[in-house]
């Protein structure tokens, strides 16, 4: 027989090593869920606005991509670099959408490495879970915009700065300053994330576990200089333009803050959210009146962490839209770490693991029933019907027509669905243009020119297309009402309904199409 201590450690061990292996298991199934929440019904949506701009942007020339992100489009130019070179691979919109696909699956061991950090394995695997089956991530990750992302950069940049704090590694210094600076170029709300890392540290220290390896506590002054020095063109670019690119912005009321809450928490009415601010509230009781106190203590630390990460952002931005509005509930996406975090840790404190089992059960649940509507509807966003409005244009148009666009980014769908009609792979400038009507504005070229993306047409324009074209079509987006047009659309109105003697209009979803003949 084994002598009694090899006993004891084989009993010990082999619980042990089947706890692992369950664990990785189960880390590996949520995994593959992820992926394939994400990838379900994947085009179920038609492209928008915003995901053919995203195209567009990302296919014009060289020169006109970097005039136009200098001129306008600072904000996401990370994902539009990546966009640029994903759309080598394939064009098509199911293989457009699956980069977003790719980052938000992606941060999904980014999101258990923060958890684990700051908790511990069961709290990480509770978080992942909670990440997984979020539906708020789930809608964004089947957009063809920066925010995937956006929550992966913010999730990588917290990640190194905690394991800076326990560790003091300078390169984990130096991966916290690229993580931060290129979450910026995602987007450039990451500062508010940045932002909510300094007060962390100037307000309540930088605490450690007892039990952390590192040999002193880094010095973050000169990482937060150097991520200043690496997003100084973005920053540029914000004082150049101000609040221009965001002006269409509306100032938040309580219900779009209560909506946004509920989004966020990836339910479909109040319960989930009521359940998710139980959780939180769970988490946090144990520290008290700490949490308002600069202290040691690890546990308190890392709630104070997360509540800042939590409630800065939306707080700053909902104050600050009092004078200018800038909040806008996608643009907060990098908070939902920090709620599911919370709530995880919330969780693990129920010390029966069958009590768990079931709240995690009936908190996936509700969440599953999130994904099933996101897979079909939006969350916070009314989606415009311009694929079907350009394919009733180009179904219908004769030789000689023209076309003018009511502001000039309602031409980037246009290309966008014209280039799709025309085949993604094979249409080059010179071959769209013998498709669908001549286009009279904005037009600098054959092909979109950054000069495209802004401006509205002049009366002069106007009555020069209706004296040389005998049909001309408008298409008008984001134009006011039919009782209360903008003036833009009253002029096109005028101008038009004095040429020519016959119009007709169609009504799609948030776009309007006319055609004007005699």
């Amino acid at each position: 027989m084994p002598p009694p201590a090899a006993n004891q450690s084989e009993v010990s061990e082999a619980p042990r090593s089947r706890g692992n292996a369950l664990h990785w298991i189960t880390m590996c199934l949520l995994f593959v869920g992820g992926a394939a929440f994400r990838l379900a019904h994947l085009v179920n949506k038609p492209f928008w606005f915003d995901e053919c701009f995203s195209v567009e942007v990302a296919r014009i020339g060289w020169g006109n991509f970097f005039r136009l992100l200098w001129w306008r489009e600072a904000n996401m130019s990370l994902y539009y670099a990546l966009l640029r070179a994903w759309l080598h691979f394939g064009r098509s919109e199911y293989f457009i959408r699956s980069l977003s696909v790719l980052m938000s699956v992606a941060a999904l061991p980014a999101m258990y490495w923060l958890a684990r950090l700051l908790y511990g394995r069961r709290v990480a695997l509770i978080a992942t879970a909670l990440l997984t089956f979020n539906a708020y991530s789930v809608r964004y990750a089947q957009e063809a915009r920066s925010y995937s992302l956006f929550l992966l950069l913010a999730i990588l940049s917290s990640v190194c700065l905690v394991a800076c704090l326990q560790r003091g590694d300078p390169r984990l210094r130096a991966g916290y300053v690229i993580a931060s600076a290129l979450a910026v170029y995602a987007h450039f709300y990451a500062l508010l994330l940045v932002a909510a890392h300094w007060l962390t540290l100037r307000c309540f220290g930088a605490a450690r576990p007892e039990k952390s390896s590192g040999g002193g506590l880094p010095g973050f002054r000169q990482a937060w200089i150097a991520i200043g020095l690496a997003v100084l063109p973005i920053l540029v670019f914000v004082a150049k333009t101000g609040a221009g690119p965001i002006k269409w912005i509306s100032r938040p009321g309580f219900a779009g803050l209560f909506q946004f809450f509920e989004n966020l928490a990836g339910g479909k009415d109040w319960t989930l959210p009521i359940i998710y601010f139980v959780l939180c509230a769970t988490a946090l009781a144990p520290s008290g009146k700490l949490l308002l106190r600069k202290t040691p203590r690890w546990d308190t630390w890392r709630c104070q962490f997360l509540v800042v990460w939590l409630v800065l952002p939306v707080a700053l931005t909902v104050l600050l839209s009092f004078a200018r509005p800038v909040f806008l509930a996608r643009y907060m996406i990098f908070c939902l770490p920090a709620l599911l975090t919370l709530a995880a840790a919330g969780l693990a404190r129920l010390r029966s693991p069958w009590i768990l089992a079931f709240t995690l059960a009936g908190v996936l649940f509700l969440s599953s029933q999130g994904i099933s509507f996101v897979l079909g509807h939006d969350f916070d966003s009314e989606r415009d019907a311009s694929d079907a409005a350009v394919a009733m244009i180009l179904d219908h148009t004769q030789p000689g027509d023209a076309i003018l666009f009511h502001i000039a980014e309602t031409r980037v769908p246009y290309e966008f669905f014209r280039s799709l009609r025309a085949g993604t792979n094979t249409a080059s400038p010179d071959f769209l243009s013998t498709l669908g009507p001549e286009i009279v504005f904005p037009r600098h070229g054959p092909g979109l020119d950054y000069r495209d993306f802004t401006g509205k047409p002049s009366g002069e324009l106007v009555r020069s297309a209706a004296q040389t074209h005998p049909r001309v079509w408008i298409m008008l987006m984001h134009n006011g009402t039919l009782a209360n047009p903008d003036p833009t659309t009253v002029i096109l109105t005028q101008i038009l309904g004095q040429s020519f003697s016959n119009m007709k209009r169609w009504q799609f979803p948030l776009v309007e199409v006319r055609l004007y003949s005699k």
